[in-house]
């Protein structure tokens, strides 16, 4: 023990040179371990003297290839004359690596020479997508950042790689996988490709809902956007998970529980749960209902001068008493802003004021109008509209860049827009400007197709099978522009159309077009004559206001009567031969509609005149009024109301021809063929038309009971109308004609189809004529491409 004590000791006391040698050894091991974990490194020869304390005569780079020298110089941040300092070339190292245009950095000294040894990243050259099907490159491309020309670092490989696999996920693919690989090429440039594995979609089996009394679990996922893989599926997405649509769901079961007066709803959690094959998600919403509450005392406040609350009253949708409805109050606010709005008062701002009664269960609203910030718009930014420009969106605004902003204003620019019918959405956002007083306007669209390739289909008791084709690009080549081919033919009929409308000519607010048409009538009328008309046509269009607009035109056409069979109609006998036709005519179209296409809500009036007789055959002048009203009974169902009547007269001494006069039946008044309708020649059964026409309609459109992905809706319908009055040249024809009211009663679909919309008609004349010709089905369907 004494030995090993004397040993012991005698080593402690001989150690302090050792102690020193063994920490150089280590301050030199951490030197080196520092600078390879940066990824470069020093050469152990040129350690020894790379911190000498030395001047620095010469920086000599090594290995650039496109990067200048000096550019490297200037990154490390080092001059000849500084002293050699371990810590200053470290931090040169630092900042080379930094850059990222270097995979490997080396120091050493040579002498009093500074030597810097790089190897560049290289550049890449192309960038490559394999094994993709269901999402295109150009999708792609545009999530990730790396560029052709841009140096390729691992890291933004790596980076890019998470963006696809979080595109896929988005896209209801969460088995995909993505794996970058490189080819290299001469110069130190490489082509990158993704090799992508997709996958199947990730669908969702099942949705579940806890906490929910009231309503059904098949009630809340009608109400939710997600839905259950299902085989009829197939022509949707809603079906594959998605954690933005999970986002949404939660809102929409928020707004329906408030909408049935539940105050209190909430949504504790929405939790997608994978599957363990990765196949398939289980998605559970867990809710608290709260209680029932109806709406109490309901009053108006206003804070503005020369206000009175009353004058507003008529914009109020809720009622004392009725169930709470959040959709209706925000609907109040929205009226009473813009009832205001109209009364001269530019700053509004409505605040519902909801004093809650948890004892009677009641919510006492008051509508709370106050003069508003003013706000001015700053900035109007547009995004999302790849190939319209952005004039045509810019055009549709009724606010402009300084003006004082308006809610009311920015909502009818918003209904513009989706009128064009050039977008899939319009998401129209206000964030702050510059200044407390200033609003920027970021307009979101989302294009869709704008070309269109139609085909129409009918039959009839007298016509037969007829057909239809159209070509028309709705949008041309970005700048709102509309382009129209037609071509229609059946066993009667066949006839071309071309047609041209700019709706701001030379950016002007004012619409021009244009129109040529060849048009053949095989047996018109009863199978008596052939028709022929060829002509063209000049439009010009401007708004008179906000909502009401007028159109003129002028119309010239050559038109031949030939081909009349032997027992034909003496009033037809008499128009056998050539006419030319010119004619200016006006419209003024007052339209309140919440969608011109496809009308749910608002009303409409138009006036039309025609004066045939500018030069030409013919002195006719002819006169229609039309309207119509439309009302939503709830968010699924709407009624409306449509119809017109005009009149036709012979000026100069002339008289009203059978190819001039009104037709009625067909797509004016179903179950009735074309012209199946009005006065006949008694002996020969010739339609003859009439002077005298009144149509109309009453339509009801509704769901069916399928799910609502499916787009098809019903309709029931009642047509109704008159054709009356004839102006023969020949005297001696004996006329069957009667004022009396036709009906008809029918049903049909519309079906909106990734083929285009298909609509199929059935209807039955309930009030007729026995000479009337009817018919009972008419469908036609088309494709956009």
């Amino acid at each position: 023990m004494a030995l090993v004590r004397k040993q012991f000791g005698a080593s402690v006391c001989a150690g302090p040179g050792r102690l020193r040698l063994a920490a150089w050894a280590v301050a030199a091991a951490v030197l080196m371990l520092a600078v390879l974990v940066q990824g470069g490194s020093v050469r152990p020869a040129a350690a020894q003297s790379i911190g000498s304390g030395d001047p620095i005569m010469e920086i000599r780079i090594e290995g650039s290839q496109r990067i200048e020298p000096d550019t490297v110089r200037s990154y490390m941040a080092i001059n000849p004359g500084d002293p050699f300092d371990a810590r200053a070339i470290d931090r040169a190292l630092k900042n080379l690596f930094a850059t990222g245009l270097f995979a490997d950095v080396n120091f050493r000294r040579e002498g009093n020479a500074l030597v810097v040894q790089v190897a560049e990243n290289p550049i890449i050259n192309r960038i490559a997508f394999e094994g993709n099907d269901k999402l295109e490159d150009e999708e792609l491309q545009n999530e990730i950042q790396l560029r052709p020309r841009v140096v390729y670092t691992q890291g933004r490989v790596q980076s890019d790689v998470k963006r696809l696999l979080d595109l896929y996920r988005r896209n209801g693919r969460f088995a995909a996988a993505v794996e970058p690989k490189i080819i290299k090429l001469d110069q130190n440039r490489v082509d990158l490709v993704f090799e992508i594995t997709e996958g199947e979609d990730t669908g969702v089996e099942r949705i579940d809902f806890v906490g929910n009394k009231i309503f059904s679990d098949s009630d809340l996922r009608d109400v939710v956007i997600t839905r259950e893989s299902a085989w009829f599926r197939f022509l949707t997405s809603s079906d594959t998970y998605d954690p933005d649509r999970l986002t949404v769901d939660k809102e929409a079961l928020r707004k329906y529980y408030l909408s049935e007066g539940y105050a209190d709803f909430r949504v504790l959690s929405a939790v997608a749960e994978l599957s363990p094959d990765q196949e398939a998600f289980f998605i559970t919403f867990t809710v608290e209902e709260g209680e029932r509450y109806k709406f109490g005392k309901i009053d108006i406040k206003a804070t503005l001068k020369d206000l009175d609350p009353a004058s507003v009253w008529g914009d109020v949708l809720t009622f004392e008493g009725d169930w709470y409805n959040a959709d209706l109050v925000d609907k109040s606010v929205q009226a009473i802003a813009n009832r205001v709005g109209t009364l001269g008062y530019a700053f509004v701002d409505v605040r519902p004021r909801i004093d809650r009664d948890t004892e009677n269960r009641v919510l006492n609203l008051t509508y709370d109008i106050q003069e508003g910030p003013k706000v001015y718009v700053e900035r109007i930014d547009i995004v999302g509209n790849v190939r319209t420009q952005d004039k045509v969106i810019r055009r549709e605004f009724r606010l402009a860049e300084g003006d004082a902003f308006s809610t009311a204003k920015l909502r009818r620019t918003e209904q513009r827009l989706r009128n064009l019918t050039f977008f899939e959405s319009v998401d129209i956002q206000t964030t702050p400007g510059s200044a407390p007083d200033k609003t920027i306007i970021k307009v979101k669209v989302a294009e869709k197709s704008t070309g269109e390739l139609n085909f129409g289909a009918g039959f009839s008791t007298a016509d037969g099978p007829l057909g239809s084709i159209g070509v028309r690009e709705r949008n041309l080549l970005g700048k709102g522009q509309d382009l129209r081919l037609n071509f229609t033919i059946s066993g009667k009929r066949s006839q071309l159309d071309l047609s041209f409308t700019d709706p701001y000519f030379l950016d002007k607010d004012v619409s021009a077009g244009f129109d040529l048409f060849h048009r053949r009538f095989n047996d018109v009328r009863g199978d008596s004559y052939d028709l022929q008309q060829t002509g063209a046509g000049l439009r010009m269009g401007y708004e008179l206001s906000e909502y009401t607009r007028q159109t003129l035109s002028y119309r010239l056409s050559v038109d031949k009567v030939h081909d009349l069979d032997d027992d034909i109609s003496e009033a037809i006998r008499d128009e056998k031969g050539y006419t030319i036709r010119s004619s200016i005519g006006s419209t003024i179209t007052y339209d309140r509609r919440d969608d011109p296409f496809d009308p749910r809500d608002g009303y409409y009036a138009s006036l039309s005149n025609t004066f045939i007789g500018l030069g030409g055959d013919v002195y006719n002048l002819q006169s229609q009024v039309r309207g119509g009203y439309f009302y939503p009974l709830n968010d699924d169902v709407s009624i409306g109301i449509a119809g017109g009547v005009g009149y036709i007269s012979g000026i100069f001494g002339d008289h009203v021809r059978v190819t001039d006069a009104w037709t009625l039946g067909g797509g004016n008044l179903r179950g009735f063929e074309s012209s199946g309708v009005g006065p006949r020649d008694a002996d020969t059964n010739d339609s003859l038309g009439g002077q005298f026409i009144f149509d109309g309609t009453l339509q009801a459109t509704f769901p069916i009971g399928l799910p609502e992905e499916f787009q098809i809706r019903g309709r029931a319908f009642t047509d109704f109308g008159t054709l009356t009055g004839t102006d023969l040249d020949n005297n001696d024809v004996n006329v069957d004609d009667d004022a009396s009211l036709r009906v008809s009663v029918g049903g049909g679909l519309t079906w909106v189809s990734p083929f285009g919309p298909i609509a199929v008609d059935l209807a039955y004349p309930i009030m007729k004529e026995d000479y009337d010709n009817t018919e009972w089905f008419r469908f036609s369907v088309g494709t956009s491409f």
